[in-house]
């Protein structure tokens, strides 16, 4: 079994550095999910998280930067993977790094090359989580520029915001030798960062989460556009992804209890859902309540999928999320959970 330290420890980072610099894999904490890190101009490192996790090696990887405390630091510290940082990066990078947004920068063509797939891009993400910094602080200190961290799960299924869920994902093929869990609590978003291209004339939105495209257009004075034919392959953009198990069906309150009500069967059904459908339902209908704040909601969402799948149900109701903005990350990932392989 995979080995876990408390990131209380004095000297957790130093010991995560080592691990990465050694070229093993670590379960990193940061305030999206957990992921399962490596050295991200490490090949064989790479090639480590992408075995694990069983992820095609043409499916671009997250690398995560320590904070820098000014521009001209983080234009040393960038163009150690990328050749030019875009005008319109610099506004996002002030407004929401450290935080939940991956830019997709320009990747020089001598790093990182397994980390994106073989892609001309990156995709660079400064988290905030305070472990994931002390981390990725100590590793620059040993010579570890950036650090692949995908969700640490296996490839498609419903992502850690947990320590327990790393160790539980992993308990059965990597053992203590080959990977090191830093516990650093729940994790505060708990759905993956907003991914933005910022390669071209325009910001593109790849992947929604937290950072809304709205903010990203304050920040900017940008029109924000969706996904175009040119856009390059980036995490969490396959059709189905994030699932448990269990077969996810996501609808409206008044159409979630008639289709309940239509198939019965209590022993094979699970409901995450408002107060206000749960309370419509039977009382040993196994459930959990969906916040009706969409950052709440978030935070709970791959939890909630977690412990409904452990009961070994079949089939997991999710209701509707609200329309809004707010909201399209949690629905982005609800669409995906629900969409069959």
């Amino acid at each position: 079994m995979a080995r876990y330290i408390a990131s209380s420890s004095p000297s957790t980072a130093q010991q995560a550095a080592s691990v990465l610099a050694a070229g093993h894999l670590l379960g990193l904490p940061t305030e999206t999910v957990y992921g399962l890190a490596a050295d991200a101009n490490n090949p064989a490192a790479v090639a480590r998280i992408f075995a694990a996790k069983g992820r095609p090696a043409n499916h671009p990887l997250i690398v995560h930067v320590a904070a820098q405390a000014s521009r001209v630091a983080w234009q040393r510290a960038l163009s150690q993977l990328s050749p030019q940082v875009p005008d319109m990066a610099w506004p996002l990078i002030d407004a929401f790094w450290p935080g939940p947004l991956t830019l997709i920068l320009p990747r020089l063509p001598e790093v990182c090359h397994a980390a994106a797939g073989g892609q001309a891009t990156i995709g660079l993400r400064c988290p905030s989580h305070p472990v994931a910094q002390a981390v990725l602080q100590a590793a620059h200190g040993v010579g570890v520029w950036g650090v692949a961290a995908p969700s640490a799960n296996r490839f498609g299924r419903v992502s850690p915001t947990t320590a327990a869920h790393v160790m539980s994902e992993f308990a059965d093929t990597l053992d203590d030798t080959e990977l090191l869990v830093v516990d650093g609590g729940d994790c505060e978003v708990g759905i993956e960062s907003t991914i933005v291209d910022v390669c071209g004339e325009w910001p593109v939105l790849l992947r929604p989460g937290i950072v809304t495209s709205e903010q990203i257009s304050a920040v900017t004075g940008l029109r924000v556009l969706g996904v175009q034919s040119h856009s390059p392959q980036v995490s969490g953009s396959l059709a189905s992804h994030y699932a448990p198990n269990a077969q996810v069906h996501v609808c409206a309150a008044d159409a979630l209890l008639s289709a309940i009500s239509a198939q019965g069967g209590h022993g094979v059904h699970a409901v995450y859902a408002s107060s206000a459908v749960l309370q419509r339902l039977s009382p040993d209908m196994p459930r959990r309540e969906m916040p009706r704040d969409a950052h709440a909601c978030a935070h709970d969402l791959f939890s909630a999928l977690r412990a409904l799948d452990a009961i070994n149900a079949a089939h997991i109701w999710v209701e509707a999320p609200p329309e809004g903005l707010l909201w399209d990350g949690v629905r982005d990932r609800l669409q995906r959970a629900s969409t069959p392989v």
